[in-house]
């Protein structure tokens, strides 16, 4: 029982933060991020929400007149630009919580 409690710790912590960039196509704004984001692309996994899907219409609904918009394992973290100071530390705080 130890052993597997230790092994899903090492397992969640070896595990990137997952980054969500709510988007839609065209958006420049979102293109600047993505850019902006390149020297994070080793730390975070970087998923994108195409906010125009039909399944993603509560997105949509929500930030169509914001995006691009970022959460960080869930969280929201910031919007229309990328923030570096605020990323960083954000990073900084769940790899050393392993969340």
């Amino acid at each position: 029982m130890l052993l597997s409690s230790v092994f899903r710790r090492l397992c969640t912590s070896t595990q990137r933060p997952v980054l969500l960039l709510f988007t839609k196509d065209p958006c420049p704004l979102c293109d600047e991020a993505k850019a902006a984001l390149e020297p994070y692309t080793h730390r975070v996994q970087l998923q994108e929400v195409d906010i125009t899907l039909p399944e993603n219409r509560v997105w949509f609904d929500r930030y169509r007149y914001h995006i691009p918009v970022f959460h960080l394992n869930g969280q929201f973290l910031m919007m229309h630009r990328v923030n570096a100071t605020l990323l960083e530390k954000r990073l900084d705080e769940a790899t050393t919580t392993g969340q």
